[in-house]
């Protein structure tokens, strides 16, 4: 399954790119996600087939809501149509609907060692795509997958070390969100949690994502107290 991606985007750091790409490939989907779920505000991008899937994740984080977060929470898959989507998540729904052409979802936790924290997710541009979508191929896709990072997780598990496939590019950028976090929360002496909620809030308001105004506070081109309620110009 990775043998062609696999010259195209060589190292470990870019294993779950590969590993969507070619999920989406074998699949009659739109796109593909690969993700650590810890909590809602504990999301790590691994890797996505194409920007368009890369940013549902990042919507999903920025509004804290849809079928990766209810995903995670059952331990089940979650089937969700373009219905489904607009009646349960309807923050979610508005704001991929208006950047991509994703339109239904099927997520998938995967098995084995990734059992509770990782997620395969599977984009589909027809309201109803996810409900034509074959179980058992996206299981059987997702076993594969989960086969692969362990497979690469071996040698960094005997040095007690994270495997080398968490530090991809997204999660690097995911990274500057808990930066971001350190600093809001210290200068406007908010619970963490707090200031999660704050930049969601600012991202969703300025129709933008926390990952990409996290990066604007850490490189100072915002400033924490910029988002304070009682800002004269919030952000």
């Amino acid at each position: 399954m990775l043998s062609a991606s696999a010259e195209e985007l060589p190292g470990v750091e870019l294993l779950p790119e590969r590993l969507a790409r070619a999920s989406a490939s074998v699949l009659p989907v739109f796109g593909a996600g690969l993700s650590l779920c810890f909590a809602p505000e504990r999301h790590l991008p691994l890797g996505a087939s194409d920007p368009a899937s890369g940013e549902v994740e990042r919507q999903q984080f920025t509004t804290g809501e849809g079928p990766c977060v209810a995903c995670h929470d059952s331990g089940k898959s979650v089937l969700a149509s373009e219905s489904t989507l607009r009646s349960s998540w309807p923050g979610f729904f508005d704001a991929v609907a208006s950047r991509t052409p994703v339109r239904s979802i099927f997520t998938l936790p995967l098995p084995d060692e990734l059992l509770g924290v990782g997620v395969l997710e599977f984009y589909l541009d027809s309201p109803d795509g996810a409900d034509a979508l074959s179980i058992e191929h996206a299981v059987t896709v997702g076993g594969q997958v989960t086969a692969v990072l362990q497979a690469a997780s071996r040698g960094a598990q005997r040095h007690s070390e994270l495997p080398g496939w968490t530090d991809t590019p997204p999660a690097q950028r995911r990274a500057l969100v808990w930066q971001a976090i350190g600093m809001v929360s210290g200068s406007l002496r908010l619970p963490g949690a707090d200031a999660l909620a704050l930049l969601r809030a600012h991202a969703y308001g300025s129709s933008t994502t926390v990952d990409a105004l996290a990066a604007t506070l850490v490189s100072g081109q915002v400033r924490p107290r910029d988002l304070a309620p009682d800002a004269d110009h919030p952000r």
